[in-house]
């Protein structure tokens, strides 16, 4: 894995996650252990979160972070441009959950892709059905931390939907940085956070969906 530098994605004075990102990855490319420890530290906890938060299943998000932790420690080094490094973390669980889903022998045999959704015969995007995982121990933490109504505002999306709400509205990345990772226009991005988030306050203030 090499973290080339992006045209896309230009490091920008006003975003101080990225720029901490950035100083720890070239402090533990660099052989610092104390700034390894900490990129790993922050990477696991990011890798989780969205990874439970999008896919769904604990089991999975557990599996995902270990293979974002062991690629992120193995290839540190040989990043090229260390503002790219959270995109980079944000692709690769994002491609390890879709492998898990389509691994899971229980789930059904066609999977729609995290930034896919079907469509109504009027062209709308609307809800992709998904399996009930149940609520483990792990799920029941998450709902705490991010709110039951929120937890459920977020299940009631199209998962194309869910996965732009949790990386622009909980994980702070930008709109191009969304784009990105989804390979998706700004534009597009744009629209479906603005459909998201009409439709997550209809669940949110209890109006019905038309």
């Amino acid at each position: 894995m090499i973290v080339t530098k992006s045209p896309d994605l230009h490091p920008r004075a006003d975003d101080p996650v990225r720029a901490a990102y950035a100083a720890l990855v070239r402090d533990a490319a660099s052989g610092d252990k104390d700034a390894m420890e900490r990129l790993l530290m922050r990477a696991q906890e990011v890798a989780y979160r969205f990874s439970l938060l999008v896919c769904g299943h604990p089991e999975d998000a557990e599996d995902v972070m270990q293979d974002a932790l062991i690629k992120t420690y193995k290839h540190v080094s040989r990043i090229h441009e260390p503002e790219a490094f959270r995109t980079w973390l944000y692709k690769t669980v994002r491609n390890a959950c879709l492998m898990k889903r389509r691994r899971r022998v229980d789930e059904p045999a066609h999977h729609v892709s995290i930034e896919q959704a079907s469509e109504s015969d009027e062209g709308e995007p609307q809800a992709v059905g998904v399996p009930d995982p149940g609520r483990p121990a792990d799920q029941q933490v998450m709902d705490a931390w991010i709110g039951e109504r929120l937890r459920r505002a977020l299940q009631a999306l199209p998962p194309a939907y869910r996965a732009i709400v949790v990386m622009r509205e909980i994980e702070g990345l930008s709109t191009r940085e969304v784009a990105s990772i989804l390979h998706l226009s700004e534009a597009n991005v744009k629209t479906r956070l603005h459909r998201a988030r009409l439709r997550m306050r209809e669940q949110l203030e209890g109006v019905p969906t038309t």
